[in-house]
């Protein structure tokens, strides 16, 4: 207790030097620099009276509310890093299903999707070998709920069993899932995150 009085008088102290220190460019200023303020008269100064917000003072966070805030922190860190990516798989998935729907054979399917795979290695490759395994599980799940699929699905689709199945050994030796299913009860913290998200986004389009 002591010590948080110590605080709280070095913080009204260094206020009042503050306040001494702009007096005289406050009795000074004229014209649209002029501000009213509440002053109270000490000898032949006038000394400006502001009344500060109020405000708690409390303890540090607990341990287990503190780790609870930072394993929150991370989720949604995570989220906001990985859910355009998630968004831009969906619109690619899709476009890439209508194109290959208008192709006659397989040849012409394989040709299209080695040239989907390079365009979008340039365009997205740098970043997504920068995230985190961390980032890597959450945009899996981010994937599933955008396209109605988990990755394992997804490469199956598009490259077969075999691409599939190799691809799935090697999340798993990093600690990953290709079959992770995003599920609104389990995922309930990643669904909050992407509705404020969502929410800011048409914010600032209506701005």
């Amino acid at each position: 207790m002591r010590r948080l009085k110590q605080i709280i008088s070095s913080v009204f102290l260094l206020l009042s030097i503050l306040i001494c220190c702009n007096k005289a460019m406050a009795q000074q200023a004229h014209g649209a620099d002029v501000i009213p303020l509440h002053a109270i008269v000490v000898g032949n100064d006038t000394i400006p009276v502001i009344t500060l917000a109020i405000f708690d003072v409390v303890e540090k966070m607990p341990r287990a509310l503190r780790k609870q805030h930072e394993r929150w922190s991370r989720l949604r860190n995570a989220v906001y890093v990985t859910y355009p990516y998630a968004k831009s798989a969906a619109r690619i998935l899709k476009d890439v299903n209508s194109r290959l729907a208008t192709l006659p054979n397989k040849r012409e399917r394989k040709e299209f999707l080695a040239s989907k795979e390079k365009e979008m290695k340039v365009q997205f490759g740098d970043k997504l070998q920068n995230l985190s395994v961390y980032q890597g599980k959450v945009l899996m799940k981010l994937i599933d709920r955008e396209t109605g699929q988990n990755c394992f699905e997804i490469i199956k689709e598009l490259k077969g069993g075999f691409n599939a199945r190799v691809w799935q050994t090697v999340a798993f030796f990093f600690g990953g899932n290709l079959k992770s299913d995003y599920d609104k009860q389990e995922d309930k913290d990643i669904e909050v995150i992407v509705q404020e998200l969502e929410l800011y986004q048409q914010y600032r389009a209506y701005n």
